[in-house]
């Protein structure tokens, strides 16, 4: 793996952000391997060069207690959102790893986003995290079918190994949802997997589960994505083509169909789907530690 060189990692502090009330937001890793067909990462206007390649910032446990150290606010940093944090090389380098350690030697929360499994062997330090601060692990999940799921996501774990990794989480008291997005039009998008994919959750322990029936594509991302689908799915790409013409927002035809059942199903089993539930239920019990002066 190649190192980069970095000036900052942590970005400046925000007072609490509608997605999922991050304050801060922090990447070690830049660029993905899991090679999932619809990710919005590879748009050009993320300037990430040979996007499948994944490089780590140089000195990044060094960067980052420095920049913890010099924060005047504590509060919830956000990870996951361009490259996963525990990619493949996560394993052997152990940067995410370092990383949970130092936000919790310093005081902070933090939320995670992934689709790999190797989280859970991080439980340990997430509970400690816990004890003081938020804790927020969003896992996404798009089809219930590991068959579905290996095409679509070609390198990362299978939808039953994520679950397996929800279960693992919540029954060590972390709190833990689903990523719902994309739901791709088309193959995904269907009452069937919705409804499996909410049974699942509540199956496996999981507190929320946040939707995007759709999906966005734009510039050199929907080249990758119409590519892969003639590999992948011969003669779904013309459906997009008819359907959305070049639009970025690819919203499903079924959408407000797929909502109702998806929320009467949420509803059913007492999982949460609105943001504003799931940040008031994650921070629940922290009063304003986690936002204050040091």
């Amino acid at each position: 793996m190649e190192f980069i060189d970095a000036k900052t990692i942590i970005s400046g502090y925000c007072e609490s952000s509608t997605w999922f009330g991050n304050n801060y937001n922090m990447n070690i890793y830049k660029g993905c391997c899991h090679g999932c067909i619809y990710c919005d990462s590879r748009s050009e206007c993320y300037r990430i060069d040979n996007f499948d390649m994944v490089r780590a910032k140089k000195d990044a446990l060094a960067l980052i207690n420095k920049e913890l150290r010099s924060k005047k606010r504590t509060g919830v940093i956000g990870t996951g959102a361009m490259s996963d944090p525990y990619n493949p090389f996560e394993k052997e380098y152990k940067l995410t790893r370092g990383a949970l350690e130092l936000i919790n030697a310093h005081g902070f929360g933090v939320s995670l986003i992934t689709k790999s499994d190797l989280i859970t062997r991080d439980i340990d330090i997430l509970k400690k995290i816990s004890s003081h601060s938020p804790v927020l692990v969003k896992i996404t999940i798009t089809t219930s079918s590991d068959e579905l799921s290996k095409k679509i996501e070609s390198n990362v774990s299978a939808s039953s190994k994520r679950l397996s990794a929800i279960k693992q989480l919540s029954e060590n008291g972390i709190f833990t949802g689903i990523l719902l997005m994309p739901v791709l039009p088309f193959l995904e998008d269907n009452e069937e997997n919705i409804e499996g994919i909410v049974k699942l959750a509540h199956e496996n322990g999981a507190k929320f589960i946040y939707p995007a029936f759709g999906v966005t594509l734009r510039q050199n991302q929907r080249d990758w994505y119409y590519k892969k689908l003639d590999e992948r799915f011969p003669g779904i790409k013309q459906k997009y083509i008819e359907e959305f013409g070049n639009n970025y927002e690819c919203r499903s035809p079924k959408a407000n169909a797929l909502w109702k059942v998806f929320k009467m199903e949420c509803d059913r089993f007492g999982i949460l789907y609105r943001m504003n539930d799931i940040i008031e239920a994650y921070r629940k019990g922290y009063g304003n530690n986690q936002l204050s002066l040091f």
